[in-house]
């Protein structure tokens, strides 16, 4: 369910969970370019435009970095970019189900975890034009029982990460019975007592408690369950017949299986019971769908023009209502961009936005260890299309070096505070372990530079002028952190 806490993995990012992301947590949601500080002059920039490539070229290039992943990452999912709602590419990769063998296609259905809280949003901008909600409401007018704390939490806050609350899939009780079946009341006790974690509305940090309980606000105000509301006001008027919640009791043909792990150690993904994402990550949907999602929201069939402005309104941290949105800037190729991302066990996804060029990236992908997830390959496919940098994967060497050298390395870094990657020898294996994750084997590149396997990570050493270890910098999904050697 892409910014959030969720349960941890075999192979957990070391980086992601270290800055508090992690697309292979539950309810994620990538981190996206900061945004001009309020008040600054609007800065003069040229969007790029489309490579001058025929259909034909484009599709080549496209399909050839796809396989670059297929056969170094083991990517499998659905890709979809599109102008003017038209697909320039549309194609499936890997299998729905590894098993069977069954291959994924554009019809192929995904659990698209944080996603879901773009149509959560949805749903409350429409239940306030219907006049059975206001964003300025206590969420205590919609939940019983409600903690005092609560009672200045609006629904503003909720739908803006900016309430206080604690996020469920950051406890460590949640994650013992996230697999087992709960009724939304006993969800909401997970974290109904605890304290606040600052006054609503003054600070920000992604949380699924607050669209999980923005769920209970949406069944409260419509008298109908909340799978309802969405697609009785959403999926139905939109044609969206291949998206719904993901029940796992439900028989729902062309659904992907999700998995973890990158070939030859693939494996199922650890199992989730889907009462508990709820309003926060629990729908499903496929690439084709959500372009026709994507292409009704630059119409008024859903809600007015001046409702859409207040939902993709930033709050703080670039967060509007359910979408995050970045101004043009050399990592968007200077085009603004309306985006989300998700993961959820088993899965990753996105959908990028660039409204005022018409283009839609998006990535639904049923593999959770994808390096850099979804968002990696959706970035790159309008990199592709706008004709900027991206490179094809390729599988990385391991160099020969005496095991030896390893003793230097052992010991342990501080990423900050709380964070601690510790370095250890096993034998001839270097082995690297953070704060509350399982071990994970990085290979050299070099002397000083090593890798993990299963994920896209670099770590490099640093010596002083004499040659003793100082530090490490791990560098991943183009963030460099710096983790000082303190034993």
């Amino acid at each position: 369910m892409h910014q959030m806490n969720r349960v941890l993995h075999v192979c957990a990012l070391f980086l992601l969970l270290a800055v508090g992301v992690s697309h292979r947590q539950i309810l994620a949601q990538a981190p996206t370019p900061p945004a001009a500080p309020p008040g600054s002059p609007a800065a003069a920039v040229t969007p790029a435009k489309p490579a001058a490539l025929d259909p034909a070229a484009l599709v080549a290039k496209i399909e050839e970095y796809v396989q670059g992943h297929v056969k170094t990452n083991g990517f499998s999912g659905s890709i979809l970019l599109a102008r003017e709602g038209k697909p320039l590419v549309s194609k499936g990769y890997g299998f729905a189900n590894a098993e069977w063998q069954i291959p994924n296609t554009p019809q192929t259905k995904f659990r698209i975890g944080s996603i879901t809280k773009q149509f959560t949003s949805m749903a409350v901008m429409q239940l306030r034009e219907q006049g059975k909600l206001k964003l300025e409401d206590s969420l205590c007018a919609y939940v019983t029982p409600c903690p005092d704390t609560w009672k200045a939490v609006t629904i503003h806050h909720l739908l803006t990460h900016t309430s206080g609350i604690p996020s469920y899939t950051g406890l460590v009780e949640w994650r013992k019975v996230m697999m087992a079946p709960k009724t939304v009341d006993e969800m909401i006790g997970f974290f109904r007592d605890l304290p606040l974690q600052w006054t609503p509305g003054e600070k920000f940090a992604y949380n699924n408690s607050g669209y999980f309980l923005l769920g209970a606000v949406i069944e409260k105000a419509a008298g109908k369950k909340y799978e309802e509301v969405v697609r009785e006001q959403i999926f139905t008027p939109l044609g969206m017949a291949d998206s719904g919640y993901d029940w796992s009791a439900t028989i729902i043909p062309h659904r992907a299986s999700g998995y973890s792990g990158r070939p030859p150690a693939i494996r199922n993904a650890a199992p989730l019971d889907m009462q508990q994402p709820y309003a926060a990550g629990s729908l499903y949907s496929t690439t084709e769908d959500l372009l026709k999602w994507d292409q009704a929201l630059y119409t008024d069939r859903l809600i007015p023009a001046a409702a859409k402005q207040t939902m993709w309104t930033p709050f703080k941290e670039n967060y509007a209502y359910g979408w995050t949105i970045v101004s043009p800037s050399p990592a968007t190729f200077l085009h603004r961009r309306i985006v989300h991302t998700g993961g959820i066990n088993g899965f990753s996804s996105i959908i990028i936005r660039l409204p005022d060029a018409n283009v839609t990236s998006v990535v639904l992908t049923n593999n959770d260890s994808l390096p850099g997830g979804a968002a990696a390959v959706a970035r790159d496919l309008l990199a592709i299309y706008f004709g900027q940098p991206y490179a094809v994967p390729a599988p990385r060497t391991v160099a020969k070096v005496d095991p030896s050298i390893y003793e230097q390395y052992v010991g342990r870094y501080e990423l900050r505070p709380d964070f601690i990657m510790t370095v250890t020898r096993e034998g001839h294996s270097l082995i690297t372990q953070a704060t509350g994750q399982q071990k994970i084997e990085i290979f050299p590149e070099s002397e000083t530079r090593f890798f993990p396997k299963v994920m896209e990570a670099t770590i490099v050493f640093e010596k002083d002028a004499s040659g003793k270890v100082v530090a490490l910098v791990l560098t991943q999904g183009g963030r460099d952190q710096r983790a000082k050697k303190i034993e």
